[in-house]
């Protein structure tokens, strides 16, 4: 019979697993190395199973691993939610949280969802602009919150995860073999359309700029329509877009940042609450990369 599964155990194997380092997750949940192995070893004996292989020094996931890391990010994302309600004060009020629109439609149902659950009377307010004016925003205390993309610029936000970025075409587009790319891009000087413009030079591959849009609605109908290509974050790719790769001669893309920032001068518990659950989704997140430390991006989105 299968023992109970101990939340530390599977905490240190999902950390493991997203750090490839026992030094690293010991210093994560502060640990020693040979304390961590040990907790691996318990929960390989809670489970019955081997959980992971070592290619070199490489810890590599057996096919029950696999199975099990799902199991693991949803049994202690479902441990934090409940924390968070049961120990919730009763709040109301406002929030006002400022969330580029490309990001919002991929990231915050679920943050919401949780929200909503623990603080049904609070009342959010949603501010979808580019990234730069909503910090300018928090900066000058006129909203609460903003989840954005990490600028060299603003330097003081936190950060709470990587976010990886691809070419996306429409799916009914079979090949873009032509010599000049059409793109369809953010308006000048926004990182997405930095990253992506120094990629294509970087391999001498051409370009045109074909449209230009501020927000997703744009990108995604340049997209659909079958002509253009453009960059987006991972996380918004949605059914008839096709992701492009070397195979379609495409460079691949850095990561950006995702970065919290919270006013300083507007005292409101409920922005807490807030703040705290986008945290806490990020960190038992399973796409997205948990980061501990202040963000230093650069660029602007």
């Amino acid at each position: 019979m299968m023992k109970s599964l101990d939340p530390k155990l599977l905490q240190a194997f999902v950390l493991l697993v997203e750090t490839g380092s026992v030094s690293e997750t010991a210093r994560k949940v502060g640990r020693t190395q040979p304390a961590v192995t040990l907790q691996i070893q318990r929960l390989e004996s809670s489970v019955g199973t081997k959980l992971f292989s070592t290619i070199g020094r490489r810890f590599v996931l057996t096919s029950e691993g696999e199975l099990l890391l799902g199991y693991a990010r949803t049994i202690l994302q479902l441990q934090n939610e409940v924390h968070v309600r049961l120990s919730a004060p009763k709040l109301d009020g406002q929030v006002i949280l400022g969330v580029p629109d490309l990001y919002a439609a991929a990231l915050l149902p679920q943050i919401l969802s949780s929200f909503f659950t623990a603080y049904p009377n609070v009342e959010i307010i949603l501010q979808s602009r580019l990234s730069s004016p909503l910090v300018a925003q928090v900066t000058q205390n006129e909203i609460d919150l903003a989840l954005v993309t990490g600028m060299r610029a603003f330097p003081n936000g936190q950060v709470v995860a990587d976010e990886p970025l691809v070419w996306v075409t429409s799916e009914m587009t079979s090949s873009l073999n032509v010599e000049t790319v059409p793109l369809a891009m953010l308006p000048i000087g926004n990182v997405f359309r930095d990253i992506a413009l120094d990629a294509l030079q970087a391999i001498g591959r051409k370009w045109k700029i074909q449209l230009v849009s501020e927000g997703m609605a744009g990108l995604q109908a340049a997209v659909m329509s079958g002509s253009l290509v453009t960059v987006i974050a991972k996380s918004a790719v949605v059914p008839g877009m096709r992701v492009l790769g070397k195979a379609d001669s495409f460079p691949t893309l850095s990561s950006v940042q995702l970065v919290l920032y919270q006013a300083s001068a507007r005292s409101n518990p409920a922005a807490e609450a807030l703040a705290d659950v986008i945290r806490v989704h990020f960190a038992s997140s399973g796409s997205l990369i948990k980061i501990d430390k202040t963000q230093a991006g650069s660029g602007s989105f």
